[in-house]
């Protein structure tokens, strides 16, 4: 038979899933397992989200607009002129996830050969995107030492060639925790003045900051819009990560002219899925701040409990939901596959995500891994109490 696309069989299995036949087989013979690998979080849905469901008696589920629903649209909007950032109704295009948001953006800059620069570690499911749109990642590696915060301005400046299309920043970080702070996002809006490049910002946690830190966005940053995609989703700030909407917003036209093509392509987003998601916007920030709050509780309970073991070394995440630690062993992989299949306590064991899968850099991560502080805090104590057990009986091997 013919053969299948190359670069499909070539693309790399999700990082934060590559461990679940483990998880499978532990559980087949009784284990209990705390998931700390994906960031789904065991919260509850706003019941303003079911309230608009139940409330949609159409006889029929028609096609919406390929743009997005009025009435979403409009609570996007105020939404963000509630946040402090001056979009209209045309500057936003409602996607299935944040996904789509991405990936139509990539397929609206890239061209074959293009580059983008990606600070690292970031969001693994990145790379699928980047092998489906074609986009060449060329990543710039930050350090836990300084809590993955950009170095200096050549960090940056030497990665960019003639094939330089666009810089790709997740802020909050994704699988960091990092919150970039003012001088940071000036510094990569001038590279991208200076160089005339795009710049894509996930802000998909954007509220999700603690220790009363300042919100920072690309969005407050006004001499960027031209160049600037945003890409949001109601899956983190509203709790709400299997509705699939998401937002793509841009006050650059001829970029919205191509995301519309490719909207119209993929026809519409789920109808009832986003009359679901204008209850979750209508909740103001009672919803976004209560999340918050929840995620700092956690934040020290996992960060706290990490202090305690010996040899773990991580900085205390700034944002989202999530933290890289290193942990004192050559593979974090082989680690934590004999934490599924061979350690138990009490017939419990804990699963987070390898590092390295976070990593465009061959070799960087091994000896970390991705926490996702998604439990509630007394299975978080728990959990990392199984991880310092499970890391002093594999030491001693």
């Amino acid at each position: 038979m013919k053969q299948l696309s190359e670069r499909m069989s070539n693309m790399e299995a999700s990082s934060v899933r590559i461990l679940t036949k483990y998880a499978v087989d532990a559980e087949a013979k009784g284990k209990k397992i705390y998931k700390l690998n994906i960031g789904q979080p065991d919260l509850h849905v706003p019941e303003e989200y079911y309230r608009n469901i139940h409330a949609f008696q159409e006889p029929t589920v028609e096609y919406m607009p390929s743009q997005g629903i009025p009435e979403l649209l409009k609570e996007v909007e105020d939404y963000y002129k509630n946040t402090g950032i001056d979009v209209n109704k045309e500057n936003i295009y409602i996607t299935t996830g944040g996904t789509e948001a991405l990936m139509f953006t990539l397929f609206s800059l890239i061209n074959p050969g293009d580059e983008v620069i990606v600070l690292e570690p970031y969001y693994s499911n990145y790379n699928t995107i980047f092998t489906i749109t074609g986009a060449k990642p060329v990543a710039v590696t930050t350090y836990a030492e300084n809590g993955f915060h950009i170095r200096d301005r050549a960090s940056i400046e030497q990665k960019i060639t003639e094939n330089t299309k666009a810089i790709l920043v997740t802020n909050p970080g994704n699988p960091t925790g990092t919150v970039l702070r003012e001088d940071e996002l000036r510094l990569i809006a001038d590279i991208a003045i200076e160089n005339d490049l795009y710049i894509i910002c996930d802000e998909v946690y954007r509220e999700m900051v603690f220790d009363n830190r300042k919100v920072t966005s690309f969005g407050f940053v006004e001499d960027v819009h031209d160049r600037l995609i945003l890409i949001d989703s109601v899956s983190k700030r509203y709790n709400a990560c299997g509705a699939r909407i998401g937002v793509v917003i841009s006050k650059n036209k001829e970029i919205l002219q191509l995301i519309s093509k490719l909207c119209q392509g993929r026809l519409s987003v789920s109808t009832i899925e986003q009359h679901g998601a204008v209850g979750l916007y209508s909740t103001g920030m009672r919803v976004i701040n209560q999340i918050r709050d929840e995620f700092e509780k956690r934040r020290n309970v996992v960060y706290d409990g990490l202090q305690n073991i010996p040899g773990v070394i991580c900085t205390k995440p700034e944002g989202a939901f999530y933290l890289i630690c290193k942990l004192p062993v050559q593979s974090a992989s082989n680690f934590l596959i004999w934490m599924l299949e061979e350690f138990e306590d009490n017939g419990e064991t804990v699963m987070a995500a390898p590092a390295d899968g976070f990593y465009a850099t061959e070799a960087l991560g091994k000896n970390e891994i991705r926490i996702a502080y998604v439990l509630e805090p007394d299975k978080l104590k728990r959990a990392i109490e199984l991880l310092g057990k499970g890391l002093q009986i594999y030491s001693n091997k």
